[in-house]
This record gives structure tokens, C-alpha cells and sequence, in this order.
């Protein structure tokens, strides 16, 4: 079996995958400001960025990928996942991320490949 550098074999690292969601975003969206005519340009561009950053770190998991963008307009986003799976190697994190005109949520799920 590989080594991660974490130390842990086949287990998730949660801090990681938050640092290259944060990465993504910031290279799709930067200091751009919302526009309805960009959104699912962003949203595509985010979520296949993210996928082809955890998918060049080699290890073995199946990831699901979501993003959400929502302009700052005072309305509320609430949002919550559920997952029913071998907690000591999957995982999943979230990322809220924002600038003064919109916010941008992504979730990563990794499922491990036995």
C-alpha cells in the first residue's frame, strides 16, 4: 500500500483537500465580482478543478464534488450532508469561501477504492 504524507495510509485528509478547494476557487473566481452570466461558468470551472487537483494527488479514493455560488444579497444559505460510510478511510469536507459580493460553498466527498 502507498504512504501519504500525512502518515496516515488510506485515510482522508480533510485539511488537505480544504486547502486545494480554497486554491481552486480563488484561481476560478479571484476578486472577480457575482455575475448571473459567470455563475455556471464558476460552478463548472470549480468543481472540475477540484476534481482533477485531488485526482493528480494519486490516492485512492472516488470523489463527488458540489459547489454552490450565491450572491451576498442578506438572504440566508443553509446547507448540511449526510454520509453513510467507513468513517477510519472516507471523508468529506466543506469549504465556505466569500468576497464582498458573493459566497461560494464546495463540498468534497472521498470514498475509498478497496
Amino acid at each position: 500500500m502507498e504512504e501519504y504524507p500525512n502518515g496516515n495510509e488510506g485515510s482522508f485528509n480533510s485539511e488537505e483537500a480544504d486547502g486545494v478547494v480554497k486554491e481552486c476557487i480563488e484561481a476560478v473566481v479571484g476578486g472577480d465580482d457575482y455575475s448571473v452570466n459567470q455563475v455556471n461558468k464558476w460552478t463548472a470551472s470549480i468543481v472540475e478543478r477540484c476534481l482533477t487537483q485531488l485526482v493528480k494527488q494519486g490516492k485512492p479514493y472516488k470523489y463527488i464534488v458540489t459547489c454552490a455560488v450565491m450572491q451576498k444579497t442578506g438572504a440566508g444559505l443553509h446547507t448540511a450532508n449526510s454520509c453513510y460510510w467507513d468513517t477510519a478511510v472516507d471523508g468529506s469536507c466543506t469549504v465556505r469561501w466569500e468576497n464582498r459580493t458573493m459566497y461560494c460553498v464546495v463540498s468534497v466527498f472521498a470514498v475509498a477504492i478497496p
